[in-house]
């Protein structure tokens, strides 16, 4: 502190500017706005870094948040308890069907195989019926559903073959048992030795001419019977090639919406009938005389109007609106008037509208 002068600002000027001549050799005027300078700094400094009272009670509420949330899952354990659930019941369910599974596993098939096979003219038990499979001789096309349980075959392919007879099919040799459906080869092997085919009661001598044996007859002719689409049910739609029940339901319900149809290829414009099944029965579809249902444009409500698939909501729309302002239509010319419908449109809906 030697050579400075002792002011106000002498403790500034000692702390910062010890052993520095060259702040001295500064100007009064300088040295003055340097400290000032520096004071202003100190000033700017401590207002950034300090904080008020409602800021610090802001930090310190928030920090303890921040701490209350990072420590309230470890404190969860303590306060709730978690339940708790008995398990024995269904370990011991457990162990009860793994004894099932195997003992029925241990009682499959156990026996030597002279064992196996039982006397087929031994009375059956009911034992046996659910135990080993039986075997004898035997004809696929005229055993019996019993015959087949008693051979060991499943239900569902004892229903297969039962099916496959019904409609008219035939075993023609012993190893054609091996293309039942959900016979398992095993199942084939065992029982192929054990196949006997009736043979035919009628034999046909080679020498005889072909003709001869198979004596010629007369194909029988089918007469394509023709249907009226305005008059037929869902049971004559459903006969035709190509056609279901729902579809047959959908033809008749766009028909009752239409009031009838005026020509065969209207059925084209039923929602989901393939362009391919039409061009399969449009031969066999008719119309004996077409009545169809009409609606008078001048007397119809909107509700009524837009209920017909030609027609629809804006059409119908603009028909009551134009009639609601211009009054009734004097003929059915009148709707052309309209700018929404179209010479398509009118040819269309045509059949249906009258004014009278």
């Amino acid at each position: 502190m030697v050579g400075c002068k002792q002011n106000k600002y002498g403790f500034v000027i000692t702390r910062y500017f010890h052993n520095r001549p060259r702040f001295f050799s500064l100007s009064s005027n300088r040295r003055e706005k340097y400290i000032q300078g520096m004071k202003k700094f100190r000033e700017q400094a401590a207002a950034y870094f300090s904080f008020t009272r409602k800021e610090r009670t802001g930090i310190i509420t928030l920090v303890v948040l921040i701490l209350l949330i990072c420590i309230l899952p470890l404190l969860f354990p303590f306060f709730i308890r978690q339940k708790q659930y008995d398990h024995s019941r269904f370990a011991k369910e457990v162990a009860a069907l793994d004894r099932q599974v195997s003992d029925s596993g241990a009682n499959r098939y156990t026996g030597s195989a002279e064992n196996e096979y039982r006397d087929p003219g031994a009375p059956i038990t009911g034992s046996t019926r659910s135990a080993v499979p039986e075997l004898f001789y035997f004809d696929p096309n005229t055993i019996s559903v019993t015959g087949w349980k008693r051979l060991g075959l499943r239900d569902k392919t004892i229903q297969t073959i039962q099916r496959y007879l019904a409609k008219g099919g035939r075993f023609r040799k012993p190893e054609d048992i091996g293309k039942i459906w959900g016979l398992h080869p095993d199942a084939v092997d065992r029982l192929l030795p054990y196949v006997r085919m009736e043979e035919n009661k009628a034999t046909v001598n080679p020498s005889m001419n072909t003709q001869a044996a198979y004596p010629a007859h007369n194909k029988p002719v089918f007469i394509k019977t023709l249907i009226d689409i305005n008059t037929a049910d869902t049971s004559a739609f459903i006969a035709l090639p190509g056609i279901g029940s729902k579809l047959a339901a959908r033809i008749v319900s766009f028909r009752d919406k239409l009031g009838g149809f005026v020509a065969v290829e209207q059925l084209k414009e039923t929602f989901g009938l393939p362009d391919s099944t039409y061009q399969k029965i449009k031969e066999r579809l008719h119309i004996t005389q077409p009545a169809p249902r009409q609606l008078n444009v001048n007397t119809a409500s909107l509700d009524d109007l837009k209920s017909h698939p030609y027609i629809r909501y804006a059409i119908a729309n603009a028909i009551v609106q134009y009639r609601n302002q211009h009054g009734e239509f004097g003929t059915l010319e009148d709707l052309k008037k309209i700018m929404l419908i179209t010479g398509d449109v009118y040819n269309k809906m045509l059949p249906y509208l009258t004014v009278h």
